[in-house]
C-alpha cells in the first residue's frame, strides 16, 4: 500500500481525516489497474447468468432500467450515447479484480463488499444519487466528469426506476482520467457522466441497516430458542366479552416473550456467518475429481493454497467463518488459518499441522479453496 493511493496520506491519516467524513480526490492513485478489463470483456461478463448486471438508459430526461444477462447482439443495438452497463461482483471471476480489492485491505474485510465495473459511452451515467455506503470510484479507461455535493436535501424523484435526486446542487467538479480515484463517504450526493467511452470501477463497502441486522438476527435466534413451559390460566375469570383479549393474557405473554435471551457468543456467531454468507448467485466449483487427503496435502505443500475468488473468510479468536459456515479450532490451527484469511493464500512449504490440514481439505472439497498454481 503506497501513500499515492490515498493522495499522499497514510492509511491512519486517511481513516482519521476522510473515512465517513469527507471526499478525497487521488490523482493517479492506481495507474497499474487502469487496464483491468476492456469493454468486450465486460460485455462477456454481462452475458453470464451467474453475474448480476444492469442496463441504465436515459432518453429525453426519462430513465429505464433492465436486468441481465444481456446477449451481445442486444448490447450492439444500443444507441451511441446516454446509457450505462453495470456488472457486479467482478472480483468473483477476475483474479486481477480480487488483487485490486486487496489494495483496500486497510479497511477490515468485514466491511469490504465487491467490485462493480461500469461501461458508458458519451453521456452515460446513472443520474445524480447518493449511496448509503462508502465507495471508491476508480477510473479504468476514458474520462468521466464527477460532480459532487454535501447537500442535506436528499429527496428523490418519485416513481423513477432509480434513486435519482430531485434537487441536485453540485459543489465540486472534476474530470477523472485512467488511474484517478475519488473516495466518497455515505450519503454524499454525486453524479458521474461519461465524457467519452469509459470504464469505471466502484469499490463498495457493506453497511447493513439496523432493520436488516435485527431481522436476520431474529432469524438466527429462532433455531436456538429453548423456552420452557406453556401458556396456562388456572385462575381464568368469566369475561363479559369473549372476543376481548384480557390484560391477564397479555401480561403472561409479555412475561414469556421477555424470557428470550442471547449472549455474546450468539452475536459473534451471527456476525461471522452473516458477513461471510455468499450472495444469491454465488455457486462454488467443487473439484470434479477431488484429490485424496494425502495427495492434496502433497500438492498444498508444494504449491500452497489460496481462497477461491468467491470465498469470504473472517475470524474471531479461535472461531473461523467461511462462506456462512463456522468452525472452532485450537490455537495452532487458528494462527495458520488466520494467515489464510488475512492474505487469502498460504505459501508453499508451510507446516500447517494436522488440525488446519483437516479444515483445508474440507474446504477444498467444498470448492472454497484451491491449490495455488499462479506464477510466483
Amino acid at each position: 500500500m503506497t501513500k499515492k493511493l490515498l493522495s499522499g496520506l497514510g492509511r491512519a491519516a486517511f481513516l482519521r481525516q476522510h473515512w465517513q467524513k469527507k471526499p478525497l480526490l487521488a490523482r493517479q492513485a492506481l495507474p497499474d489497474y487502469a487496464g483491468l478489463l476492456d469493454r468486450d470483456a465486460l460485455f462477456e461478463l454481462a452475458a453470464r447468468d451467474d453475474m448480476q448486471s444492469r442496463l441504465v438508459i436515459r432518453n429525453r430526461g426519462r430513465w429505464r432500467v433492465e436486468h441481465g444477462p444481456f446477449a451481445r447482439r442486444d448490447l450492439a443495438r444500443l444507441p451511441k450515447n446516454n446509457w450505462t452497463l453495470l456488472v457486479q461482483g467482478v472480483n468473483h471471476v477476475l483474479p486481477e479484480a480480487q488483487e485490486l480489492l486487496l489494495e483496500f485491505a486497510f479497511i477490515p474485510y468485514a466491511r469490504l463488499d465487491d467490485i462493480m465495473v461500469s461501461y458508458a459511452p458519451p453521456g452515460g451515467g446513472v443520474g445524480p444519487h447518493f449511496d448509503s455506503y462508502d465507495v471508491f470510484l476508480l477510473q479504468l479507461a476514458g474520462t468521466r466528469r464527477w460532480r459532487i455535493s454535501a447537500q442535506r436535501d436528499l429527496m428523490l424523484v418519485e416513481n423513477a426506476p432509480l434513486r435519482i435526486l430531485r434537487g441536485f446542487r453540485p459543489q465540486h467538479e472534476w474530470l477523472l482520467a485512467p488511474g484517478d480515484m475519488l473516495y466518497l463517504p455515505p450519503r454524499h450526493a454525486h453524479d458521474g457522466i461519461a465524457v467519452d467511452d469509459c470504464l469505471t470501477c466502484s469499490i463498495g463497502f457493506r453497511a447493513p441497516s439496523a432493520q436488516e441486522l435485527g431481522t436476520r438476527f431474529l432469524e438466527f435466534l429462532q433455531d436456538r430458542l429453548a423456552l420452557k413451559g406453556m401458556y396456562r390460566d388456572p385462575g381464568l375469570k368469566l369475561q363479559r366479552h369473549p372476543a376481548q383479549i384480557s390484560s391477564a393474557m397479555l401480561r403472561q405473554m409479555r412475561h414469556m416473550i421477555g424470557r428470550i435471551r442471547w449472549h455474546e457468543r450468539d452475536v459473534v456467531q451471527f456476525a461471522g456467518q452473516f458477513l461471510t454468507e455468499p450472495g444469491p448467485l454465488i455457486v462454488f466449483d467443487r473439484p470434479h475429481r477431488p484429490l485424496t487427503p494425502q495427495a492434496f496435502a502433497l500438492q498444498a505443500e508444494r504449491h500452497g493454497v489460496r481462497l477461491a475468488l468467491k470465498t469470504r473468510m473472517l475470524c474471531r479468536g479461535h472461531q473461523l467463518f467461511i462462506n456462512g459456515e463456522r468452525c472452532e479450532t485450537g490455537s495452532a490451527a487458528a494462527r495458520v488459518l488466520l494467515r489464510l484469511a488475512d492474505r487469502r493464500r498460504l505459501p508453499p512449504r508451510l507446516a500447517v499441522g494436522k488440525e488446519a490440514a483437516h479444515w483445508l481439505y474440507q474446504w477444498y472439497r467444498a470448492g472454497y479453496i484451491e491449490i495455488d498454481r499462479s506464477p510466483s
